[in-house]
């Protein structure tokens, strides 16, 4: 009886050893593919004057891992998201697949904002599905993203146009997202024909017009300048921190980064 007794314990143990493991290997989506196609199809190039990542949007749509990616995206429950990073990476990388997703079905076009009209932006037209319900890539940014108080997300999340911040050449993940953030800022804020452009001797400073449209997501870190000053060279800090510095905002183009 007792050699019965832990038979049965043994085969209860290992039923809920399975059942535990596969909800833990489930809760997180598997983004290899999409890691494997920005490595393939994302590489640098100067277009119209701007160092940037440009993407082969071509290739990527005839790719058959990209449908697989989105397909996949469809019936996956965010809600199995353990971790406030998990669901920050989860949601970025959804946003940047979505928003390639809106060039390659409307390809070719000029600009992201050609596959929206008059009545109906692009950032309101349904992207995609995820978790089994349409998403637009403006619910995705302002209803998930923004609310989670993390404003290097305008760094990471990439709206497929010139000026935008680079597609990153990796997925986003839990482990690494804290580095991957602070490293597109830096990149981005290097950038001289899109991220900043600054001049020590007349205390003036261009910024992307990302930082005014979301100015209001840095207020909490004590603004735009300070904020960004954490990622800036001891030189420039003395002027991002200097009360009496001119912000300007560069031209934002739209052109598709192709």
């Amino acid at each position: 009886m007792n050699t019965d007794f832990f038979r049965h314990l043994q085969s209860a143990v290992l039923a809920m050893f399975l059942v535990f493991g596969f909800c833990s290997n489930s809760a997180a989506f598997d983004f290899s593919e999409w890691d494997a196609m920005v490595k393939k199809y994302v590489a640098p190039k100067t277009l119209e004057g701007v160092q940037l990542n440009a993407v082969d949007y071509v290739g990527l749509k005839q790719d058959p891992a990209f449908s697989r990616t989105v397909a996949k995206m469809e019936s996956y429950s965010p809600a199995s998201l353990e971790s406030r990073e998990a669901t920050l990476s989860f949601w970025i990388n959804v946003y940047n697949i979505l928003a390639a997703k809106m060039i390659t079905d409307h390809y070719p076009i000029e600009s992201i904002k050609d596959a929206g009209s008059f009545l109906t932006p692009v950032w309101e037209r349904v992207a995609g599905t995820v978790g089994n319900k349409e998403r637009t890539l403006g619910d995705i940014e302002h209803e998930i993203l923004r609310k989670m108080n993390e404003p290097r997300i305008h760094m990471a999340i990439v709206c497929a146009s010139v000026s935008c911040p680079d597609l990153r050449r990796e997925a986003y993940s839990a482990a690494k997202l804290d580095e991957q953030l602070d490293d597109q800022m830096e990149k981005f804020l290097r950038s001289r024909g899109k991220g900043m452009q600054l001049d020590e001797r007349k205390n003036k400073v261009k910024l992307s017009a990302i930082f005014k449209w979301f100015a209001e997501d840095f207020e909490s870190r004590g603004g735009v300048l300070k904020y960004i000053s954490q990622y800036a060279t001891d030189a420039e800090r003395k002027v991002l921190n200097n009360p009496n510095t001119k912000i300007s905002y560069l031209h934002y183009n739209w052109k598709i980064n192709h």
